[in-house]
Parts: structure tokens; sequence; C-alpha cells
């Protein structure tokens, strides 16, 4: 029990630290309180919204970090209509558009239910792809980022040949 209260401890130290170490340029002190935030002015004050970033629309498939990751929107879908009666993204990434448009088609699993049967159609629950899709802004990132791709960690994990 000592142990795993020394790890959660350990644990909340740290990404307290990291927190602290990633916010420190951005630091609102009011009524003598010092406050680490993201924010661009005092809290009580209605700031100015940045400008909307640019989306990437380079048709460039990102490297996934991870397996079953959902690959990035690598275009554009301002005006994409996907509701009950219409799904733009299937006019091109859909079995039957993708000799047309060669746009990858949608995984096999987006024409299986729940049960693991295949359907002629994509399944009603694989249908609104911006649940798991998205598109990536032209942007620099808020915080930074210490993250490991999945081959990279396996590689620095896995035992050094001679």
């Amino acid at each position: 029990m000592k142990n795993v209260i020394a790890v959660l401890s350990f644990l909340l130290l740290t990404s307290l630290t990291n927190y602290g170490a990633l916010a420190e340029e951005r630091l609102i002190t009011e009524g003598g309180q010092t406050t680490a935030t993201l924010r661009n002015g005092p809290i009580d004050e209605e700031a100015s919204p940045p400008k909307m970033s640019k989306v990437e629309n380079n048709d460039i498939k990102r490297k996934r970090a991870y397996p079953m990751q959902p690959p990035t929107i690598p275009h554009k879908i301002d005006g994409y209509q996907v509701d009950l009666k219409v799904n733009t993204c299937m006019s091109c990434h859909s079995r039957k558009r993708t000799a047309e448009s060669q746009a990858p088609m949608v995984s096999v699993t987006h024409y299986m239910d729940r049960e693991g049967n295949f359907l002629a159609d994509v399944s009603p629950r694989r249908y609104f792809c911006e649940q798991c899709h998205v598109t990536q802004a032209a942007t620099k990132p808020l915080i930074g980022n210490d993250f490991i791709d999945i081959d990279q960690l396996i590689n620095n994990d896995s035992p050094k040949s001679h």
C-alpha cells in the first residue's frame, strides 16, 4: 500500500511540475496571487478570441501514432453535409467511388454491424465520420507535447542486439 501511495504521489508531483513548466510563460497576478493559465488576460475580462487557424489542405496522409488510431482528415471539409440523409464524405470514400475519386476507401470495419456481420452499406454506427476523424489546423500547439510514438516506445524498450 505504501508503494502505491508513493507512486501516486510521484506521478501527481511530476504532472504538476510539468504543467507549471509548460504554462510558465502565461502567469497572471491579481491581488498578490499568481496563477498559471492559458488565458491571454485577467479572468474577469472578456478576451478577444484568436483568429481561426487555417485547416491543412494538402491531402497528405499523416503517420498514425498507435494501432487502430483513426486517420486524420488531410483536407478541408467546410460545407460538407453529414446528417441523416446525406454523407458527403462517402461521395469519395465509399467502396463504389474510390476508383473514380482516388480517395482511400473507408475501412471494412465501417461496413460491419455490432455482431461482426458485413453489410452492403456503411454501418449506421460508423456513419458520422467526425465522431472519430478530424481535420488538422496549421498552427503551433498551445502547450508542449512529449508524446512518444508506439513504435519508438517499443524500440526503446526492446533489448539491444549486438
